[in-house]
């Protein structure tokens, strides 16, 4: 039996082996594993036919058995089946993927037996998964925490999908247990915040695909970027099928009701999200997005209206979790901690009255943000908790709120306007400890209203820039802002400043590192930097100088041709095409007989033929393109009498004799080729030149010689044998094929001249007895 107050992962067990002689094994060996088949979870059927009603509650009986019989396993051996077990791992893993969430409650079936057994099921799984969090269940069973985190995390027991899983399907009514059982495993496994920081980007993509998918920019792509050719093609939530827009809205709307419920439940995420900048994030696309998919739902023909009324009211509550989480977050980073009374309230004061200020250009989200968590309520708590706040900064947000109600055509509720008015006009005398105690109690009576649904034929207006808060790179300093952000600052100064002058203002903005409030606040109370007093306040913007454009300083080979977009407005769209021209084959080719008339007008000129032109007194020859005098005419024989002097009769046969073909000769061949050298060498030797031949020169005659046997050869069809060439190519160079077949052949035929051969009858005396071995 294993020693008490020892950890399970250093425990020993004795059991009998399979010869059965007892072996020790330690407690969490996976020879300790029962045999059973846990089943995957299937969820309810929707139709709710018999058939598959008894199926799934068969189906559910099995699996609500099976986690029963697990959650009575002593400590060791429910540790043992969870950590070795894979079917049990598939099926918790299948519950958590399938399981209805809030939303899909209401299509399931109203069988009473499918409710009961579906919360039977819901709360067999969420115990084994408590139990699978608790590293210690009583002072004999117990881990070592160390143990216990790497045994959870190297095996997978619990990831960031799984606990988001959790906290959407079993965060309401079990809050309490679940936020213990996450700290407990993110204390006992720091590697979870690092899997978590992760997780952040992946959702981060998740409002970015929702935006491609509509066909709108995402954030962070530059309006520099270019084009595509295709991106007019792109379907929009308007355009695309009607069931990719169900499927974009039950994703986005499982997403944000999954992230909600997480950060509900362990604030402590709040700080990873807020690291990636998720806040700005979610309220652009909140912005940028909402208003394009409830248009497409408002707006497009749906066959089934009850599916219209399921998408409406799911991407509504996917807003309502949106601004709840926004919510969350400016709570649990900013104004909990100003509430507990923390060091360096001032910094997070500035850090949610900072956040409040980028909000101010999102007026469609801004409106919805205060509808449902009043941005005056929060600018009070912090009046009462941090006096020093200044009050132009604070009347500043207040009347950006205001203005984003107008913006958007909707009226603030009278009793919010009441609320806030009277909260923004309360006295700031108080000390800081009853303000902060009333601060608290006033955050945690407040409860979050509904988001309201747009009026049926009331418009959604997009984002109109009002501010923007200057961007910091990675090592703090602020980057100029430029383009539209620049211009909405300068048009926000403006209207509070009008009599001053757009230069003045820039050189404000970059002395306080665009911050528009602080150069406003300065201006007021005339506590501008030394250098900004010496400027004159209505200095004109300077002038920008405009750069020449690309395309005038470009040199092209192809520049002004008929396909050149660039300089000409129109082009012969008929002459281009991508591929294969359509309607072009070989028949219609052939027939195409263009050519022909074409070549008519050049031939068109030689149909007349004149012999005689008759030229009339008074007319000129050059009219007809004549001329009297030709300088091309040869008047070589004019005065020679051409072949008076020939002979007459048979004189051309005496310039050569006749001769009998050689096929029709009877005489021997080789005579006959005697005589023609015969006639051959005569012939050489009358043409030659007289000259004392008594000693000729011996190379002559060789060449001579040469030449005749060159030309025997070659009338008798024989071609001289080529030179063995044995000796090739230097060492390293590699030997052709004609040196190659001379070695072999010289090594073949070597035996049959000189002495080569006396091995051969050396071996043939020896083997008829000759020789003695």
């Amino acid at each position: 039996m294993a020693c008490a107050r020892v950890p399970l992962d250093e425990q020993q067990v004795t059991e009998p082996g399979p010869l059965g002689k007892e072996r020790t094994l330690p407690a969490l060996h996976p020879d300790r594993t029962e045999e059973r088949c846990f089943v995957p979870y299937k969820p309810p059927p929707e139709d709710g036919s018999p058939a598959d009603v008894e199926e799934f509650l068969e189906h559910a009986r099995f699996i609500t058995e099976d986690l029963e019989w697990l959650l009575a396993l002593p400590h060791d051996k429910f540790w043992c089946q969870v950590v070795f077990d894979e079917s049990l791992q598939r099926c918790l893993d299948s519950y958590l993927r399938h399981a209805p969430r809030g939303l899909d409650l209401s299509t399931l079936p109203s069988s009473p037996a499918v409710a009961d057994m579906q919360r039977s099921i819901h709360k067999a799984v969420f115990l084994t998964f408590l139990r699978m969090a608790t590293h210690k269940e009583s002072k004999e069973h117990f881990f070592t925490p160390a143990v216990f985190g790497e045994i959870i995390y190297e095996n997978f027991l619990f990831d960031i999908p799984k606990i988001l899983d959790l906290c959407v399907l079993f965060g309401k009514g079990n809050g309490q247990l679940l936020h213990k059982m996450i700290e407990n495993i993110f204390t006992q496994q720091p590697s979870y915040y690092n899997d978590l920081d992760e997780t952040v980007a992946t959702v981060l993509q998740v409002f970015d695909t929702v935006l491609q998918k509509c066909g709108l920019q995402c954030e962070g792509a530059t309006a520099a970027e270019p084009m595509k050719l295709n991106a007019h093609k792109k379907p929009t939530a308007m355009t695309m099928s009607q069931q990719e827009l169900l499927d974009i809205i039950l994703y986005l709307c499982d997403s944000t009701t999954t992230i909600n419920a997480f950060l509900d439940i362990f604030p402590a995420a709040c700080t990873s999200f807020q690291s990636h900048s998720f806040l700005s994030s979610l309220t652009s696309f909140y912005e940028t997005g909402v208003p394009d998919l409830e248009k497409a739902i408002r707006k497009r023909n749906f066959d089934d209206k009850s599916l219209q009324e399921d998408l409406w009211k799911r991407l509504s509550h996917s807003c309502r979790k949106m601004v709840e989480t926004v919510h969350l977050l400016l709570h649990h980073t900013c104004l909990q901690p100003i509430l507990e009374g923390r060091e360096n309230m001032q910094t997070f004061a500035e850090e949610l009255l900072q956040y409040f200020t980028s909000f101010l250009p999102e007026k469609r989200f801004l409106t919805d943000y205060d509808e449902q968590f009043p941005v005056a309520d929060d600018i009070s708590l912090l009046q009462q908790a941090v006096p020093v706040i200044d009050e132009t900064r604070t009347s500043y947000l207040l009347q950006g709120v205001e203005s984003a109600w107008d913006s958007v055509g909707r009226r603030k509720p009278q009793s919010q306007t009441r609320t806030s008015q009277a909260q923004a006009s309360a006295s700031l005398s108080a000390n800081r400890e009853p303000a902060a105690g009333a601060a608290a109690s006033s955050l945690a009576g407040s409860k979050p209203q509904e988001v309201r649904e747009p009026a049926e034929g009331e418009s959604t207006r997009g984002a109109e820039a009002m501010l923007d808060v200057p961007q910091r790179g990675n090592n703090g300093a602020v980057c100029p802002v430029i383009g539209a952000e620049l211009e909405s600052l300068l048009s926000c100064i403006r209207d509070l400043l009008p009599d001053l002058g757009e230069g003045f203002l820039l050189e404000c903005l970059k002395e306080y590192n665009y911050n528009s409030e602080l150069v406003i606040n300065n201006i007021l109370e005339d506590r501008l930097a030394p250098n900004l007093a010496k400027l004159d306040r209505a200095m004109p913007r300077p002038v920008k100088e405009e750069l020449p454009a690309v395309l005038n300083n470009r040199s092209n080979v192809f520049d002004g041709d008929e396909f050149d977009v660039f300089r000409r407005e129109q082009v012969d769209m008929s002459r281009v095409w991508k591929g294969r021209r359509k309607g072009e084959n070989v028949r219609e080719m052939l027939n195409d007989k263009r050519h022909i008339a074409e070549q008519k007008a050049r031939y068109h000129t030689y149909e007349t033929v004149v012999d005689e032109v008759i030229v009339e007194p008074g007319e000129s020859a050059t009219a007809y393109e004549l001329d009297d005098y030709d300088d091309e005419y040869d008047d070589t024989y004019d005065m020679n009498q051409v072949g008076a002097n020939d002979l007459d009769g048979d004189s051309l046969l005496t310039r050569r004799p006749f001769t009998v073909p050689q096929v029709l000769r009877k005489g021997n061949k080789e005579e006959d080729e005697e005589d023609d050298q015969d006639d051959q060498e005569e012939d050489a030797s009358k043409s030659a030149v007289n000259r004392d031949q008594f000693v000729q020169d011996p190379a002559v005659l060789r060449e001579r010689a040469e030449a005749r046997r060159a030309a025997m050869q070659q009338r008798k069809g024989f071609r001289p044998e080529r030179s063995s060439n044995v000796a090739g190519r230097p060492k390293g160079q590699g030997q052709t094929t004609e040196t190659l077949q001379d070695r072999r052949k010289k090594e073949t035929n070597k035996s049959r001249v000189a002495n080569h051969n006396r091995r051969s009858m050396a071996d043939r005396k020896r083997n008829k007895g000759m020789i003695p071995s």
